[in-house]
């Protein structure tokens, strides 16, 4: 998909602020710091328009892009950050099930994990959330490009193993520097785009 527009639309925290829209909405999902901010930059060519923090866990609310008045890339907040208080953490919780499990417009969902490391324990119970609610999943491994090509299948066994990864589901090495699998990704998300 060729973007020449793309805007923020909302930073929700309800269900009552969620755009009414009816337009389909593709979720992205990883722990703070994965690079789920580069990975919108990248895929819509735009430098800042999903903001990057140095302080990690900022993401506090789930954040409405609209891509080409078509649909819309829904960023949740990102897990795994300690220094967020334990009532923070049961709220965000709390918005992350409402929106997952009762969200209609939603057509699949982004984990996105670090291909650097083996799947942290919040990167395999997000899956296995994802999983148990039945909503479609695409495993978007990050940072490809700080790992010598010659290491790539070793460190895609690590990373589904550790992520106890279903074969059924879709896998892309990713990375912001290099574009790599910008077009893979790309082609995954609009085939959910087009299912009813």
């Amino acid at each position: 998909m060729k973007v020449n527009k793309a805007d923020i639309v909302i930073s929700a925290v309800s269900p009552a602020q969620y755009p009414n829209t009816g337009l389909p909405e593709i979720a992205l999902a990883g722990r703070s710091n994965v690079g789920k901010s580069s990975f919108i930059n990248t895929l819509i060519n735009r430098k800042g328009l999903a903001r990057t923090s140095s302080k990690p866990g900022k993401t506090q609310t789930l954040n409405y892009y609209i891509i080409e008045d078509q649909f819309y890339f829904v960023d949740v907040p990102g897990y795994g950050y300690a220094k967020v208080s334990k009532t923070e953490r049961a709220k965000w919780g709390e918005m992350l099930e409402t929106y997952f499990t009762q969200r209609e417009p939603l057509k699949a969902t982004l984990c996105v994990i670090d291909f650097r490391h083996p799947a942290t324990v919040d990167d395999k119970q997000m899956y296995e959330f994802l999983k148990h609610f039945n909503i479609p999943v695409i495993v978007v491994a990050t940072k490809a490009d700080k790992i010598s090509k010659s290491k790539w299948n070793k460190h895609v066994k690590i990373a589904k193993e550790s992520l106890g990864f279903d074969p059924a589901d879709d896998f892309v090495l990713f990375s912001s520097e290099t574009g790599e699998g910008k077009e893979e990704a790309w082609s995954l998300i609009e085939g959910y785009l087009k299912k009813k």
